[in-house]
């Protein structure tokens, strides 16, 4: 091993200008053993720099190369594996971890020695040594050849001691000085020998020389020691006196701090005693409103309402920590319970004695009303009539004003006392239903009855005078309903008979009057239902939560399928709020009877004329938008919302009714057919419609009502041309659909353009049609002869050469104008006037527009046959024997004398 590091000092380290102070061989843990070395160096030149380098030996050559170099600064741990067993592995944490594996263990052991020595050295205990026995770290390493360069090398190293520039500068003058300095170095040796003991015999000398001042300056020392030995005594003396004042000093200072402490302590327990006194003290006065206050009066309310806030406070006073354990707060606690159940005990027993008698006081009201009407010789239903019973419901308001002075209570208890709340919630809604049932259902007799009178006819719909009441079940109607359909089948066939009262029965000012009574109906409901929620809002302190703005419902209508659906904008909420949810329900349990009597005075109205499903659709739908936009999920905006689903099922029904009629209309065979019945029904029902629809908000049903009906007119009415027998189809289209062009024209309905241009096409074409085919031949010879001529024009006979034909000389034709004086012609005329005086009908007064057309015709074909004689027999001088004059004063006269 001696030679080997004598090798790698000689050909690695020296060149490098470093001393190799320890080497061990290795191989790597684990892996193919491939020995190498690591050495710990030392660099020459200062300052120093520790290296830890692997050596490995060429393969191809019996050197030494260099491969890697670590700075000992970089090695973080030396871990040994195992302090207390012989153990050749260690590790070196440098970037990573090095395993190796020494060849001996005292290698490892004198290599890691020398890692601790140069870590002690250079690097100030830099490096964690792990399990490496302490007793290797503390002692020298053993002797040997690995000790003698590790410690020679090191003293070398501490007693070598650069020269400073000015020892050099006087080293070069002192050589400088002697000749033989560097030739004869021995010489120049003794000399400086020779010259040191001179220098050390003077120094001596000068030293004895100052013996005297020394012993002087000694005397000096000794009594400058015991000044020194004075003052200490002084200031140990005064450290006592100190010391003592110190120990005073901290006894007051603990006497201040227990002062302040228990200053500190009275203040914070006087501020907890106010806390409780001014939060959990309730003032004698409020214990007696509580207790005994007047819930009757004004000024007792107000009292007992002060005193249960103040209560509320009390108890809900935010208890600091350690509050809860004190006796006397757990006594106040329990007295405020106490006096909490004992006020919410009374005050709902006073609330539910409030409910009974106003309930009370107002049944008696309305039995009394009820006995007055059914006194001993009256008839409810003529007395309500002779007299004028006004249709209004009750005002509830006296009411709300007494119970709303009770609503900060209200508030009170829901906070405090739930069950009792509720409680006093369901007491309500049940009284208040059996009122609303028997008001609501007494102001609807009242509308029953106005609507249909005291007649015969009154009667017929559900009035019954021995009882007083208005029968409105669904089998009533249902019978009404077979009994007036059947009644009106026999009185006429037309479309109004079929499916409504006839206007002599029920003319526009009864229509009015309905219309009335629905809307006086409606208005007053709906403040009724506002008012009643806005109370039950306020006095039981539920938050109605009004829909956002900008947010809006739109109603969207199947004709035909009779269905209304609405849909929600996506702005809307979908969730509903509890107590929003809990009014609606006490609404709906209030008023439970609103919309099952609605639809029985619905259904009473649909009844008695069809056509007032239009104004109760207008007016619902008026009452329904405005309810909406209050608030588009009230209990009155949903119940208006679903009457009005029964209203426009009833208007479908209404229509479809018209066209179903339509369909089923018989003709008389015996008389002439003129304007058809739902012709003129159609009319009335446009006329009616759109004075009622004027400016309402939903036209748009009554748009596509009109398309249905129109299309359905049009289909039918050339249903009854094509099976008309006494009257010609042409006359019988062009009647029809001239009265259709006429009605829409005067009504100028936007949503029917296309058909009224539809019913003046039809009007034209079939008047057209019709005085083609009346006219017919007037002059038949005369049309067979010229008919002849034309045909031979058309095999190629030129018209001038006609003429030479035999059968079409000159001599023919004036014999066949001879057949056709002018008495002859007016007869024929004549006839044909009172031909189509037979066929058409007064009411349309077409007459003269037909008569127009067939003297236009008839000089048209004269004008024919003029042009044919001018052309097939130039210069033959023959003429007609009557002329367009006469034609014009035939008419005419004809005209007149009919």
């Amino acid at each position: 091993m001696t030679a080997i590091k004598h090798a790698l000092q000689r050909d690695i380290f020296t060149p490098n200008d470093e001393r190799l102070l320890s080497i061990v061989n290795v191989c790597k843990a684990g892996k193919k053993k491939r020995n190498c070395f690591l050495c710990a160096t030392v660099t020459t030149e200062r300052p120093v720099q520790v290296n830890v380098v692997k050596v490995k030996k060429s393969d191809k050559g019996d050197f030494y190369k260099r491969q890697t170099a670590w700075t000992l600064r970089d090695l973080a741990v030396v871990d040994a594996k195992d302090a207390v067993k012989e153990n050749p592995e260690f590790d070196l944490h440098f970037d990573k971890v090095y395993k190796w594996v020494a060849s001996s263990t005292a290698e490892k052991n004198t290599f890691i020695s020398c890692i601790w020595k140069l870590n002690q050295r250079y690097l100030r205990k830099k490096i964690d040594f792990v399990n490496v026995s302490s007793q290797l770290l503390e002692e020298s390493v053993p002797s040997g050849e690995n000790q003698s360069v590790a410690g020679g090398d090191e003293e070398a190293v501490d007693e070598y001691q650069e020269l400073n520039a000015r020892e050099e500068q006087d080293i070069e003058i002192m050589m400088e000085g002697c000749e033989y300095a560097i030739s004869n170095a021995e010489a120049f040796a003794e000399k400086l020998s020779r010259e040191l003991q001179v220098l050390d015999g003077a120094n001596i000398q000068s030293i004895m020389a100052s013996e005297k001042q020394v012993n002087i300056l000694m005397t000096l020392l000794d009594e400058a020691l015991k000044e020194v030995d004075q003052i200490e005594l002084k200031l140990s003396s005064y450290e006592e006196m100190l010391q003592s004042v110190k120990e005073q000093m901290d006894q007051i200072s603990e006497s201040n701090h227990l002062i302040h402490l228990s200053n500190t302590n009275n203040v914070k327990l006087l501020s907890e005693i106010e806390f409780l006194v001014n939060h959990m003290d309730l003032a004698k006065g409020h214990i007696k409103a509580l207790l005994d206050g007047d819930l009757a009066s004004s000024r007792g309310i107000e009292a007992c309402t002060n005193a249960a806030d103040a209560l509320l406070q009390c108890m809900n006073v935010a208890l600091r920590p350690g509050h809860d354990m004190l006796y006397a707060v757990k006594q106040q606690q329990q007295r405020f319970s106490d006096l909490r159940e004992q006020f919410a005990r009374r005050l709902a027993s006073h609330l539910n004695n409030v409910f009974v008698q106003q309930f009370t006081q107002t049944l008696l009201q309305l039995y009394n009303r009820s006995y007055y009407l059914s006194v001993s010789g009256y008839d409810q239903s003529s007395t309500l009539a002779q007299h004028s019973i006004e249709l209004t419901l009750p005002n509830h308001h006296p009411f709300h004003r007494d119970l709303l002075r009770y609503a900060k209570l209200m508030e009170w208890l829901k906070s405090t006392d739930y069950g009792k709340y509720e409680g006093l919630t369901k007491n309500y809604m049940d009284y208040l239903s059996r009122l609303y049932d028997r008001e609501i259902k007494d102001f609807f007799e009242v509308a029953k009855i106005k609507m249909t009178g005291t007649t015969k006819e009154g009667k017929k719909f559900g009035l019954h005078g021995s009882s007083g009441k208005l029968t409105g079940s669904t089998s009533s109607l249902n019978k009404l309903s077979v009994q007036s359909s059947g009644n009106r089948r026999s009185q006429s066939s037309s479309l109004l008979d079929m499916g409504n009262m006839s206007a002599s029965d029920l003319d526009v000012a009864d229509r009015t009057k309905f219309d009335k009574i629905f809307e006086q109906v409606l208005s007053e409901l709906e403040p009724l239902c506002l008012a009643e929620q806005d109370f039950i809002s306020k006095f039981f302190k539920l938050q109605q939560h009004q829909n956002m703005p900008g947010t809006t419902m739109s109603e969207a209508e199947e004709l035909d399928g009779g269905t209304l659906s609405r849909s929600y904008n996506s702005g809307v909420p979908q969730a509903i709020s509890s107590e929003k949810d809990m009014i609606r329900q006490m609404m709906i349990k209030i008023f439970r009877c609103i919309e099952p009597e609605l639809n029985n005075l619905i259904a009473l109205g649909d009844k008695i004329d069809s056509f007032n499903s239009l104004y109760m659709l207008v007016k619902m739908s008026h009452h329904v938008w405005t309810a909406q936009n209050v608030d588009p999920a009230s209990f009155l905006s949903t119940t208006l919302g679903n009457v009005l689903v029964t209203v426009k099922r009833n208007f479908d029904k209404c229509i479809s009714n018209q066209i179903r009629q339509m369909e089923e209309v018989k003709i008389s065979k015996k008389s002439k057919v003129g304007i058809l019945p739902f012709v003129a029904e159609f009319e009335e029902f446009a006329a009616l419609a759109e004075s009622i629809f004027k400016n309402a908000e939903r036209r748009g049903d009554l748009d596509k009502a009109y398309i249905k009906l129109i299309r359905s007119v049009f289909i039918n009415v050339e249903k009854v041309a094509n099976e008309s027998q006494k009257t010609p189809r042409d006359v019988v289209m062009m009647e029809n659909f001239h009265h259709i062009f006429a009605t829409l024209s005067r009504l100028k309905i936007s949503c029917l353009e296309a058909e009224k241009k539809e019913a003046k096409q039809k009007y034209t074409d079939h008047l057209q049609s019709y005085v083609i085919y009346s006219l017919g031949q007037p002059l038949e010879k005369l049309n067979h002869f010229f008919e002849g001529v034309e045909a031979r024009v058309a095999q190629g006979i030129r018209e001038e050469e006609v003429s030479y034909q035999l059968a079409f000389n000159k001599q023919e034709l004036r014999k066949v104008i001879k057949e056709y004086p002018g008495k002859e012609v007016k007869k024929g005329l004549d006839n044909l006037y009172k031909k189509v005086d037979k066929h058409l009908c007064e009411e349309e007064n077409l007459l003269q527009v037909v008569w127009h057309s067939m003297q236009d015709e008839f000089i048209r074909q004269y004008k024919h046959f003029e042009g044919l004689i001018a052309r097939c027999y130039p210069g033959s001088g023959v003429v007609m024997e009557f002329t367009i004059q006469d034609i014009l004063d035939y008419c005419s006269s004809i005209a007149q004398s009919h």
